[in-house]
């Protein structure tokens, strides 16, 4: 099942994807799988046509995991 997460690469905007599964601590890249921007939109500095892309790990400040359509769904949290 794909995890949807956000990255945010070192002075650019963040690139919305997915990933199979989590990194290892031995990785030196991530595979991202249909990357766009946050907004929905194609990335400018890559082909229409690209499914996938390969970051290394240099590049990334950090990575968040999105909750997926079901998590959504759930309350977590309830104030009064």
């Amino acid at each position: 099942m794909p995890i949807p997460v956000l990255v945010h690469v070192s002075n650019e905007d963040p690139i919305r994807a997915e990933v199979e599964d989590f990194p290892g601590a031995t990785d030196s890249f991530i595979t991202l799988n249909n990357p766009r921007r946050r907004d929905g939109k194609d990335l400018p500095h890559v082909l229409e046509n690209v499914v996938s892309i390969i970051l290394p790990f240099h590049r990334i400040n950090y990575i968040e995991l999105l909750p997926t359509a079901e998590e959504e769904d759930i309350i977590s949290f309830i104030r009064e």
